[in-house]
């Protein structure tokens, strides 16, 4: 089976609780620190796959954040660095200014930053909640290299959440949709995951992830950002994964995940790698 990844658009999957229904606790604090790596790739999947203009590399750090404003509703923010590359470049493929260009570059900047609100409406043996967070246009583009690190978009993504606990297993899920800003394409949203404490201190988890375009989008990108195939329009995948948790203690533990996919279109053949650290104050 081919896998292919998704440039950090799964980042919420690995990260514990985002997508959940469950909200923090008045006046608590939920943190996580994660890094997620999607190495040297060189082909993007689409119809017809293409090769890119170099071998390419699209990690993250991300900083995460909840805070329990009640029981019932959480202030969530998500911060993410983005360090991308890209090595042995086609330079005829690049619109190099007086042919000076080296054969790999590499940047540091800002991704898209997000900022939202969950609010729990049901809480009985179901939990049903609501999650509106907007996705800033913060991020940057080279225009010679054509890595960009975020959507040059506003997104305002409304999503249902719904979950439950089974003593030591839980099942949440999620549907929703990305609106972008700026003739993207803006995208319909469905996944969820299965967990179960196989030890005392550790928790296996599987999920899944899919996101299709509405094709309502009309712009226009430059060739240099589309031969990378970053933060493009009409990226829609199917998205499988596998993560950990080990709880270190009641308040602070560490994360390490894997994301592939069974579909996808204008995204990368690589996979994804993640590890992370959280800690609950």
């Amino acid at each position: 089976m081919k896998k292919v990844i998704l440039f950090g658009l799964i980042f919420y999957s690995f990260t514990a609780s985002s997508q959940g229904p469950w909200t923090q606790e008045k006046n608590k604090f939920y943190t996580q620190v994660s890094y997620t790596s999607i190495a040297n790739y060189d082909t993007l999947i689409s119809d017809p796959a293409y090769a890119t203009s170099g071998v390419i590399s699209d990690n993250t750090i991300q900083f995460y954040g909840a805070y329990g404003l009640s029981d019932a509703t959480s202030l969530i923010l998500n911060l993410p660095v983005k360090l991308t590359s890209i090595d042995a470049v086609d330079l005829s493929r690049i619109n190099c200014p007086e042919n000076n260009c080296s054969e790999d570059f590499n940047q540091t900047a800002l991704g898209n930053i997000e900022i939202g609100v969950k609010h729990n409406f049901y809480n009985k043996k179901w939990l049903l909640s609501g999650l509106l967070s907007a996705e800033l246009n913060t991020s940057t583009y080279n225009t010679i290299y054509g890595l960009r690190t975020g959507y040059d978009a506003f997104t305002l993504t409304p999503l249902i959440l719904a979950g439950r606990s089974f003593g030591k297993t839980y099942i949440q899920s999620f549907v929703g949709a990305n609106i972008r800003s700026n003739n993207y394409s803006s995208n319909f949203k469905i996944g969820g995951e299965i967990g179960r404490k196989v030890l005392r201190s550790l928790w296996v988890i599987g999920f899944i992830d899919i996101v299709k375009s509405l094709e309502n989008g009309t712009i226009v990108l430059p060739e240099a950002n589309i031969s990378t195939g970053l933060y493009v329009n009409n990226q829609e995948y199917g998205a499988f994964g596998f993560k950990i948790i080990g709880e270190i203690n009641s308040a602070t533990g560490v994360t390490a995940g894997f994301g592939g996919a069974f579909f996808g279109n204008n995204v990368a053949r690589q996979a994804a790698l993640n590890f992370g650290a959280y800690h609950k104050f």
